[in-house]
């Protein structure tokens, strides 16, 4: 990973401290372009009640709406978390490319036991479980701690899920 790449995934977790400040699950992403423009960033929207507005989700929708299919392919979404099976599954039939996120659903798992947090609705998936061709690449240990205060932050100051 370049420093590039590390600076979007950086973006990616001050987008997360946003949504986090916010009142929603600190998740943050940013979709980048084959050629390293940023074409569209966002954040976790949960607090509106939609548990649906997940910030992966948001830019496989704006992906399909503005990209073609060979821009989508040869694109990279970098995320503060890695996909849950519903962005998985959106990523994959939109024909997004590449993923990169900062902490895995794995630690987020093991975060949310630690906290006594109860299991969340929709099993954390790796993302090669829902589509496994994509090119994959996290955690960033460095992140990821982040990422981890991030989440300790929100459960503490806030009811269970």
């Amino acid at each position: 990973m370049n420093d590039t790449e590390l600076q979007h995934l950086r973006r990616c977790v001050e987008l997360a401290a946003e949504a986090l400040e916010l009142g929603n699950h600190p998740f943050g992403s940013v979709l980048v372009a084959a050629d390293g423009t940023v074409l569209a960033e966002d954040y976790n929207r949960v607090a509106s009640g939609d548990q649906t507005r997940h910030p992966e989700f948001a830019l496989a929708r704006w992906a399909a709406t503005n990209m073609t299919p060979e821009e989508r392919a040869t694109a990279t979404v970098f995320t503060s978390g890695e996909h849950c099976p519903m962005c998985s599954a959106a990523h994959g039939w939109v024909g997004l490319g590449r993923i990169v996120y900062a902490s895995s659903s794995e630690q987020l798992a093991t975060w949310l036991a630690e906290l006594g947090v109860p299991p969340l609705p929709v099993r954390p998936l790796p993302i090669q479980e829902v589509i496994p061709d994509v090119v994959v690449e996290g955690p960033v240990a460095e992140l990821a701690v982040q990422v981890h205060n991030l989440h300790r932050r929100f459960y503490r100051s806030s009811p269970t899920e």
